[in-house]
């Protein structure tokens, strides 16, 4: 049986796609499933942002693949784990909620690290931020990792 693990940011260009892509690249594909949407629809069928994609280009990782999609009420049912970005986006998947077991599902990534900070920041704004962004999801992801052999 597959474990189902959902990754959540606002547009589903930058940050999920990353997470998506960098988790992807540290499991086994035949015992897991791993998707990314976006809470908002602005960019439904849309390959990542450039910027998303070179940074994972430079780390090995190919995203230009991935098409954007949206987050609907049926992925709560689909995944087993849905990680967030940042409170925003936690807000709006957990007012999509039918019953408390759906919302035990979302969690925010680096609710997986030890960082104080639990938010992911959006680099769409700042073109050197794709970076860090990428290391702050690395080590989220290397710790699910970690978590789930355990």
């Amino acid at each position: 049986m597959k474990t189902n693990i959902l990754m959540v940011c606002l547009g589903n260009i930058c940050r999920s796609p990353l997470a998506e892509g960098i988790l992807k690249s540290k499991v086994n594909n035949n015992s897991f499933f791993i998707d990314s949407a976006g809470t908002g629809g602005y960019h439904i069928g849309n390959p990542p942002d450039h910027r998303s994609i070179a940074v994972a280009k430079k780390h090995g990782i190919d995203i230009s693949k991935q098409k954007c999609r949206q987050f609907t009420v049926e992925d709560f049912n689909k995944f087993d784990t849905i990680y967030v970005m940042d409170i925003s986006n936690y807000n709006n998947v957990t007012k999509l909620t039918e019953d408390p077991k759906q919302k035990e599902k979302v969690k925010l990534l680096l609710s997986e690290t030890d960082l104080k900070n639990k938010e992911v920041p959006d680099p769409y704004y700042n073109d050197n931020g794709f970076e860090h962004v990428f290391q702050l999801i690395d080590n989220a992801c290397i710790n699910i990792v970690d978590n789930l052999k355990n």
